[in-house]
């Protein structure tokens, strides 16, 4: 009982957090550096993967999750995030802000676990894991990572709840899966307030170009997604893309695509409703999926 009331704990901490300061914090102080720091720092759930009982799944429900074509992208996907985040937090001078990139390196590192002892628990066959090279640009790294949590997450938030719904994925193996999706909400949180302070730290004279840089990355995502989506690349590989994304078809129920986009918006904004609400939310996937609706009967 009382190891359950701890879990109970920490899982609440995660998913709630507010600065005990009641005055405005624009973007771009140090008190809002130090505020986007601590929701990560303080909210750190400190679940081990080692110790996760894995649920005994029917055969049916076994069929289904090892069956699934996503868990090799899966794996690689968090290895590259750990490799681009801890990479970035190497060049960072400011103490609290590395000692937060450094947290979410480990939570990328740690989700990278979790994945691992699921495909052994249930014995799925991986590829051989590639080398997992640091980014010749840290910045551009983090922001290639930042940016693509932000797409895959918006996205995760509703398949998770539709595979939920749907019955797809066992419940006992959906809860396991939460602290996970609910740490990525952290992340995206904590990188957009990171884009917006960081922008103000900059001369005016550099703005533009960091601008310039975004957009780039975004037209990478883009173009990388693109590939995904005709399902390999040049060299054969399957390449990042969060698993809850790649894996949609398969593990929600059949949704029309306005469904899927509200339950999407639905659930973005249920995760993020626990946090201090004078923090910037990631504002441009759900901006374009309000945009989409307008166009969808």
């Amino acid at each position: 009982m009382a190891d359950q009331t701890q879990v109970l704990q920490a899982d609440h901490a995660m998913r709630h957090w507010a600065d005990p300061s009641p005055d405005p914090v624009p973007a771009g102080p140090d008190r809002h550096l130090r505020m986007f720091c601590e929701l990560l720092l303080q909210t750190h759930n400190p679940y081990k993967p080692a110790v996760i009982d894995w649920p005994q799944l029917s055969p049916e429900a076994l069929q289904r999750v090892t069956s699934l074509p996503i868990w090799d992208i899966a794996v690689q996907t968090e290895g590259r995030a750990t490799m681009r985040v801890r990479t970035f937090a190497a060049t960072v001078q400011h103490p609290l802000l590395r000692r937060a990139l450094e947290m979410d390196a480990d939570e990328e590192a740690r989700h990278k676990v979790v994945l691992s002892k699921l495909v052994e628990a249930y014995g799925i066959p991986l590829a051989p894991e590639p080398d997992y090279p640091p980014p010749a640009d840290p910045e551009w790294g983090w922001l290639v990572t930042g940016y693509s949590e932000c797409i895959d997450s918006f996205f995760a938030f509703g398949l998770f709840a539709a595979a939920k719904r749907s019955g797809f994925f066992p419940a006992d193996l959906v809860e396991t899966f939460e602290p996970v999706i609910q740490e990525e909400g952290r992340h995206i949180l904590f990188f957009v307030n990171w884009a917006a302070w960081y922008k103000r730290q900059l001369p005016w004279w550099r703005r533009p170009l960091f601008s310039l840089k975004v957009a780039r990355v975004w037209l990478f995502l883009i173009w990388e997604r693109i590939g995904i989506a005709r399902g390999i690349d040049a060299d054969g590989t399957a390449q990042d893309a969060n698993f809850t994304m790649t894996g949609s078809a398969a593990v929600a129920e059949p949704l029309e695509a306005r469904a899927l986009i509200e339950l999407c918006l639905a659930e973005n904004q249920r995760r993020m409703a626990g946090y201090d609400a004078r923090l910037l939310r990631p504002e441009t996937v759900p901006r374009l999926a309000r945009l989409a609706l307008r166009f969808l009967r």
